[in-house]
């Protein structure tokens, strides 16, 4: 087994319809992956592909009046392209109609014969076509008078995975001694407490297991779109088995002459996955790798769902979200950057077209593109292309920039190397709001004339730390930060700009030769909030709110003259610009976050906002908003809260933060 390799895969996907979001989560989450590892000078294979057998297959295609193997190349595709469109680099896109598939499943289950875990039985239970999976088995008959006794109507239990309805199967099948794992499993997940992330879905599984496992039926007589069981050409192996054995036959398993190709990439490093397959992976999988003596996995990367105001993806809610539409209005970059920093991997995520055109107008124009442009106009006017570092010119905030540089390259790859992509880009853009404000302090602009050295010295800064942003963005936007290097005179070559040692990237020794390129990011037409206006009153005045609540200000508010008030009333508010720099879930409430604000020369305020359903926490850190600072303090869950932050509702009903520009500083009053 090779010591600096790293093998990731996917899902292998149903081409019974075309790409949706899910799939293009689960890819993409791979994809992320394989450019990390990359980057980290691993040699790397990443795995994915399509899930072409089974009945519910054979039943669409003949729906579309078509045969199985013409009916799913029509789908194909569709995913190369989607893939293709997101600037995914799989290796390798296996299809399970491929012959070296076949005959590899089929070896893998000789091999189980062969040790003795395979024996022939009949088998009775509920069924559920669509997730071709038994429910539940049937021990007597379902439609004798003692089964139906008192009911009218013989009815099975719902598929737990999707809710449909099920039906029964009684069939001659091949069975695998799934019962004799138990012990082994169990033993298995106590010694590998990672082998599931995030941890909170092994609780799942370790009930799944201790509640008993049953023998599991791995052979179908009535399905004959499939891989033929060997050594019985009247059964097809049960797609499950077939599928997940997709992960060794695609590095080589039995294949002759592939021997090496297999001890090099397996076991795999990480296998994304979402949450409705985890059953088949954490169980099922590792089962039938210890029953053929190979190596399991070294870590299971589960995710939950993305939903559209608040349900699931389903065709028959109508909220399905096209990707290739998607990347059509805002482009490849700026979806990548979304999926993976607004869905957080360890919950179920929601998706709204508000949000993204809020991440890209807030986060990629206004903190990252914006950054970049002013520096090389000011650059530029002031005919100073070639940036080089100036030796024994120091300044507090270079010295302080440096310092974040370091703290946050290890948070980020800390992140990055457990999975919390949304904890690591929270984190990496806590730091571009740090750069983007050693840039503004000093006024470059004003001493550009009259102090040469200091104006190039902050020059070197902002290049040396977008040169590492761009780098520690590249698995994500890979794209736009080879553009972003190019404005910096430097084409990003892997083999070049991949790290051993992550520190390397904060040793700012660098030259760099500017130049102008287009706009990074466009902004986008924002969708309108929506929402009433809810007041605070610290002497309890006519609409108090709720504890935890924040002030929500709207673009429109009809007010009636009743409602007027003063320039003197108006006074009387003091709002500041701050910036928030630590935040955590309050213990006991669902709703309250707790954050540290920066507010400039006023100095740090602990502030309590009900806003724990729209953000995670590192979410908010980094983020620049507005505060009611003479808003008497008041307690909350068992704390103080010295103010009020100001957030608005988008159409959704998530809160949104109140943000200001960039040129403004903390703690600066809003007039």
């Amino acid at each position: 087994m090779a010591k600096n390799k790293f093998y990731v895969t996917t899902p292998i996907y149903y081409v019974t319809a075309k790409p949706h979001l899910g799939s293009l989560y689960s890819t993409l989450l791979a994809d992320a992956l394989a450019r990390w590892n990359k980057l980290q000078g691993k040699d790397v294979f990443f795995l994915t592909g399509t899930d072409e057998h089974g009945q519910k297959i054979a039943q669409a295609a003949e729906k579309a009046g078509k045969l199985p193997k013409d009916f799913i190349d029509s789908f194909v595709p569709d995913f190369k392209n989607a893939w293709q469109l997101y600037d995914i680099k799989y290796d390798k896109f296996m299809r399970t109609t491929d012959q070296y598939h076949i005959k590899g499943a089929q070896h893998l289950v000789t091999v189980l014969i062969d040790k003795g875990y395979i024996y022939k039985s009949v088998y009775k239970g509920w069924y559920c076509t669509p997730c071709e999976t038994f429910v539940a088995e049937i021990t007597e008959d379902p439609t004798s008078p003692e089964a139906t006794k008192g009911t009218e109507v013989v009815q099975g239990p719902s598929c737990p995975t999707c809710g449909r309805d099920t039906h029964i199967i009684s069939e001659e099948s091949y069975f695998f001694k799934l019962s004799a794992f138990t012990d082994k499993l169990l033993a298995f997940y106590q010694n590998n407490p990672d082998f599931i992330a995030p941890k909170e879905r092994t609780h799942e599984v370790t009930s799944f297991v201790e509640s008993g496992l049953k023998d599991l039926s791995i052979s179908r007589t009535t399905v004959r779109w499939g891989v033929p069981f060997p050594q019985d050409p009247l059964h097809t192996i049960y797609v499950w088995v077939e599928a997940l054995s997709n992960y060794i036959t695609g590095v080589g398993y039995g294949q002759p002459g592939c021997e090496n190709e297999l001890r090099k990439w397996w076991p795999a490093d990480v296998q994304v996955l979402g949450k409705d397959i985890i059953r088949f992976h954490a169980v099922y999988w590792p089962a039938l790798l210890m029953a053929a003596d190979l190596p399991l996995p070294k870590r299971l990367l589960v995710h939950g769902w993305i939903k559209v105001d608040k349900q699931k993806m389903s065709k028959s809610l109508g909220n399905v979200i096209d990707p290739i539409e998607l990347q059509k209005k805002y482009g490849t970059d700026p979806i990548r950057y979304y999926l993976l920093r607004q869905i957080p991997i360890n919950q179920d995520g929601d998706f709204s077209i508000a949000d993204v055109e809020n991440r890209i107008e807030s986060d990629l124009a206004n903190d990252l593109g914006n950054l970049l442009n002013r520096m090389v106009a000011l650059a530029e006017k002031h005919g100073v292309m070639h940036v080089v570092p100036q030796e024994g010119m120091t300044r507090v905030s270079s010295l302080c920039l440096n310092a974040d540089a370091f703290v946050l390259v290890e948070e980020f790859a800390g992140h990055m190397n457990n999975y919390m992509f949304h904890h690591a880009l929270a984190t990496l853009w806590k730091f571009i709001h740090a750069t983007n404000t050693s840039f503004h302090e000093v006024e470059p602009w004003k001493i550009a004339k009259t102090d040469p050295q200091m104006f190039m010295t902050v020059l070197s800064d902002t290049c040396h730390s977008l040169y590492m942003i761009a780098i520690l963005l590249w698995p994500v936007m890979p794209h736009k930060m080879e553009e972003l290097l190019i404005s910096l005179g430097i084409r990003f070559k892997l083999e070049e700009h991949a790290f051993k040692n992550i520190d390397d990237l904060c040793k700012w020794n660098k030259t760099f030769t500017l130049k102008k390129i287009p706009t990074l990011f466009e902004k986008q037409a924002l969708a309108k909030a929506t929402g009433e206006v809810r007041h605070s009153f610290s002497d309890g005045g006519p609409e108090p709110i709720e504890e935890g609540q924040s002030m929500l200000p709207q673009e429109e508010v009809k007010v009636s003259q009743d409602n007027y008030i003063t320039i003197d009333d108006v006074m009387k508010v003091e709002l500041h610009t701050g910036t928030i720099e630590a935040c955590e879930a309050v213990e006991g409430s669902d709703k309250l976050l707790k954050m540290t604000v920066d507010l400039g020369s006023m100095g740090k305020r602990t502030i309590l906002a009900g806003i724990r359903k729209s953000y995670e926490p590192a979410e908010l850190i980094g983020k620049r908003g507005l505060f009611i600072t003479n808003l008497k303090p008041r307690k909350m869950a068992g704390m103080e809260s010295q103010g009020m932050m100001l957030v608005a509702e988008d159409e959704n009903g998530n809160s949104r933060v109140v943000q200001f520009p960039e040129l403004v500083k903390n703690g600066v009053r809003l007039k």
